[in-house]
């Protein structure tokens, strides 16, 4: 009996001994992996009209920087892009130490292309994203004819780390920072309109933003149509021959514009030029952008309106003395019509 007492008490003191081993707690805590804290970022961009997560499909790059509140110092960076990003859960590896962090991420295709990000950023006030631009040989101005790559924008405030044994998940919002703008032109007699005629353009002091997002002062620029072209369109339809052939054709010149960030109180402004070099057409765009925000979204905050969206069709109508007489512009599914006064 004593010798079984013996091995008894033997396998309790190496049982003790594998469960202390095990232990988060004991001694050797640091050296095993599974007691170790795992931290991790999530990408979210559901600040759009739809309030629905778009990062899978519409963000294909990430790169995000952990900041000391302290200091503002970089402690921590990384980049991610590619098919990885559109799995379905994806997350980030944080690989630091336990701490405080703040959050700041530049994201999108735009974000170190056609925006300028330092690379050697040791502070969180260096990044900056800065707009790609030219200057026009005659005239001298700042420029813009590119079809510009996304670019969003993150930031979550100081997070604590804990040390403590778990997973622990942090979820980044997004803000996309570039539009997409559609100008369409058409007479109302239905005369052809030929592209070659007219400039559009779109000017605004929009082209840096800050680490927190905000705009830094800059110089205007004007951004060029990246992609412009003639077309025609058919309205109501003569079934009389059994043909459905449309009744009026019209035709049409369309020119597509990509910008940076809309924040209001900036003077954002569409002009139309014809080959004389008359003005044709003048409007403040984001004005007119809000006058679409509707009793629909009467309680959005107007900013927060105009980063939610990113796509403005606008359409215009001339009279025969090249007068635009009308504008229809459109937002997801509603129309806002504008008769100019000044006429």
């Amino acid at each position: 009996m004593k010798k079984l007492a013996n091995i008894a008490a033997r396998l309790l003191t190496l049982i003790a001994a594998v469960t202390a081993t095990s232990s988060c707690d004991s001694m050797i805590y640091q050296y095993e992996g599974d007691c170790d804290p795992y931290y991790k970022a999530r990408f979210v961009f559901d600040y759009n009209m739809l309030y629905a997560d778009a990062f899978p499909s519409q963000v294909k790059a990430v790169t995000l920087y952990l900041i000391d509140p302290e200091t503002g110092a970089i402690v921590w960076q990384k980049s991610e892009s590619g098919a990885a990003l559109s799995a379905d859960g994806y997350l980030m590896d944080l690989d630091v130490a336990p701490g405080t962090y703040e959050f700041v991420a530049w994201c999108g295709e735009g974000a170190g292309t056609h925006f300028a990000i330092p690379g050697d950023a040791t502070h969180h006030t260096h990044l900056t994203a800065t707009l790609g631009r030219d200057y026009h040989p005659t005239e001298g101005h700042a420029m813009t004819r590119e079809d510009i790559s996304p670019l969003f924008h993150g930031h979550l405030e100081a997070q604590v780390f804990p040390d403590d044994e778990g997973t622990y998940i942090y979820t980044v919002p997004l803000i996309k920072d570039t539009n997409d703008v559609n100008i369409v032109l058409q007479h109302l007699s239905g005369e052809t309109v030929d592209k070659d005629d007219y400039t559009f353009t779109i000017t605004d002091a929009n082209g840096s933003m800050d680490w927190d997002n905000s705009l830094l002062p800059d110089e205007t620029i004007t951004y060029y149509a990246h992609h412009k072209y003639a077309g025609s369109a058919g309205f109501g339809d003569d079934d009389t021959a059994g043909t459905r052939a449309p009744i009026t054709t019209v035709s049409a010149c369309v020119a597509e514009h990509t910008i940076s960030r809309l924040v209001k109180g900036q003077d954002t402004r569409v002009k139309i030029h014809n080959k004389d070099g008359k003005t044709v057409v003048d409007i403040p765009l984001i004005d007119y952008a809000l006058l679409v925000k509707g009793s629909h979204n009467r309680q959005m905050d107007d900013q927060e309106f105009l980063d939610r969206q990113d796509k403005y069709d606008l359409v215009f109508f001339l009279d025969e003395k090249d007068r635009w007489v009308s504008a229809h512009i459109y937002i997801l599914s509603w129309k806002l019509v504008i008769q100019n006064t000044s006429l």
